[in-house]
């Protein structure tokens, strides 16, 4: 246990986008102790604090951030079976993809989907984190969180964190608590969640849990949605923007359009899906028949040659020229569709308005 302050970190080498300025100050810690020891250092001087992760679902503005950087990274993995579960717990500073191949290693369903997302587990219920069919929130049991005014740590059940569409009330409030640790209860033996389309159409029947996360894997990675550092599209955020949800009477108007204008032969050829509060449109889709190409680049940033939701970095860039970038395709599908498509990683110091 250690408490140290640095000063003028670069934020770029800590983020998948490798964009951005420096911390004026930073502290990396990996034990709870060190979490409010760096808290109340901050709150004597007065200091904004961010909790960083794995910079993977991050863009930081050019200017950095004029405050303290706390980096939860906090480690640990255990697992415990209680009342035909497993119980899986897990440090904030746990790498998330590791948790996932341990618990499909072991015959436990119920992450399965969610592999070969880059980044910490302890982002995961401030995102409530979800791919190809599958959201955190099913399986989170208690998040362990530190209160940032109280100092006090307390464990918060699912309904208490507010979960949402890519949401939660730590994102809605993220200058309430730091997410400590996440307990994640798990099925043995349970078979794999396939209910997402895409993947349906990619696995066989009975298919088992290794088959379903390779098979995931295999499909992140064909749309660059796996760290690789030989891949041109590495440097990026994933997917940059939430896939609208919009009232059914919405959803059919843009349906009717893409028909309309040749976009699709028929609505039945329009990506839609069931969602609470409304019907969710494919956010890729939408920006690719608005005119917006994979592959189209802009001096240092650009799409993705492989997913037209992801903007990605080829190095030498800056964040302007990202969120440029961003504007563009946000106002072009607006433009085309009277959709607004809503960021999804954390913009610090950063705005699209």
């Amino acid at each position: 246990m250690g408490f140290a302050v640095a000063s003028d970190v670069p934020l770029a080498p800590l983020t998948t986008l490798e964009l951005g300025g420096p911390a004026r100050f930073f502290v990396r810690a990996e034990d709870e102790a060190t979490v409010a020891q760096a808290l109340h250092w901050a709150r004597g001087r007065g200091l904004p604090v961010f909790v960083l992760g794995g910079g993977s679902n991050l863009v930081v503005s050019d200017d950095g951030f004029e405050g303290l950087v706390l980096q939860a990274a906090l480690p640990g993995l255990t697992f415990r079976e209680e009342g035909g579960e497993v119980l899986v717990e897990a440090g904030a500073g746990q790498p998330w993809d590791a948790l996932v191949a341990e618990a499909v290693g072991r015959g436990l369903g119920g992450v399965e989907c969610l592999s070969g997302i880059p980044g910490f587990v302890g982002a995961t219920p401030i995102q409530n984190v979800g791919a190809y069919g599958q959201e955190v929130s099913e399986t989170i049991r208690r998040v362990r969180v530190l209160d940032r005014a109280t100092q006090v740590v307390s464990e918060l059940d699912p309904g208490a964190c507010g979960f949402g569409y890519r949401d939660s009330n730590f994102k809605r409030a993220p200058e309430r608590h730091v997410v400590l640790a996440v307990t994640f209860a798990l099925r043995p033996g349970g078979a794999p969640t396939i209910r997402y389309p895409e993947l349906r159409a990619a696995v066989a029947e009975g298919a088992s849990l290794p088959e379903v996360r390779e098979t995931v894997l295999a499909l992140r990675r064909r749309k660059s949605m796996v760290l690789d550092p030989t891949d041109e599209n590495r440097r990026s955020a994933g997917s940059f923007f939430m896939n609208p949800v919009v009232a059914s009477e919405e959803a059919e108007r843009v349906a009717a359009q893409a028909v309309a204008e040749g976009l699709a032969a028929d609505a039945a050829q329009v990506p839609r899906f069931p969602a609470p509060g409304g019907v969710k449109l494919a956010a890729g889709w939408l920006i690719e028949r608005a005119g917006i190409a994979k592959g189209l680049r802009q001096g240092s940033v650009g799409i993705s040659s492989r997913h037209a939701l992801a903007l990605v970095h080829h190095g030498g860039g800056t964040t302007a020229e990202l969120l440029g970038l961003a504007r563009l395709v946000r106002d072009t599908v607006a433009a085309r569709f009277g959709v607004r498509l809503v960021p999804e990683p954390t913009l610090l110091g950063a705005s699209l308005d």
